[in-house]
């Protein structure tokens, strides 16, 4: 997820993407499965992921003014490493449970190792970067990944249970912006490494 990026305006824009190849697949899914509700939840994860929590992103970092480089607290080389050990593991672990069978099987077999090795990824962006705006993007990683394992393993959730969560996206994104907002104005930055002061 951008890991290799330097620029916070690449990690916005990789997000949107990713965000609509998430839709595409929930578009597959409900087609081949013929579950109509995962219609709405294809059409939302586009409208909400790939471009209304973007646009939010974009606007908090032109509000801060903030220095768009990522600042990261492991060399990019070490980090494409890592997450290439992330992702291995990720395979690793998923590979006794990955069953064939049924032509949605066969479509999103791999899909599960691939939404863990995301979770690791996103986490790993969290810890790894120095900026509130660059941790954002790791959590809105995580929470894409754990997205794909619940179109590609289970087919969807209710209607109800989606809705609900993608409005705790919504506000989570609010609030962390709000929170990245009043870093800004009281360090003059947005590197989380300076809230260490406030144990002093």
């Amino acid at each position: 997820m951008g890991i290799a990026s330097n620029r916070m305006l690449s990690l916005v824009r990789l997000f949107a993407l990713q965000s609509v190849a998430l839709a595409a697949l929930a578009f597959t899914v409900a087609y081949v499965t013929g579950t109509a509700h995962i219609y709405m939840v294809a059409v939302l994860t586009l409208l909400i992921k790939g471009a209304i929590i973007p646009w939010m992103l974009l606007y908090v970092m032109e509000k801060i003014g903030t220095d768009k480089d990522v600042e990261p607290l492991v060399s990019i080389p070490l980090s494409l490493l890592l997450c290439g050990a992330l992702t291995v593991v990720a395979f690793y672990i998923v590979q006794p449970i990955i069953f064939t069978g049924g032509p949605i099987t066969t479509l999103t077999k791999n899909c599960l190792a691939i939404s863990l090795a995301v979770v690791f990824i996103g986490f790993f962006t969290m810890i790894s970067r120095r900026k509130a705006i660059t941790q954002i993007m790791g959590l809105l990683a995580m929470e894409n990944g754990l997205f794909l394992a619940a179109i590609s393993v289970t087919y969807g959730m209710p209607l109800i249970v989606e809705l609900g969560i993608f409005f705790d996206i919504l506000v989570a994104v609010l609030i962390m912006g709000l929170f990245a907002f009043r870093i800004n104005r009281t360090f003059a930055s947005v590197d989380t490494t300076i809230l260490r002061r406030l144990r002093d």
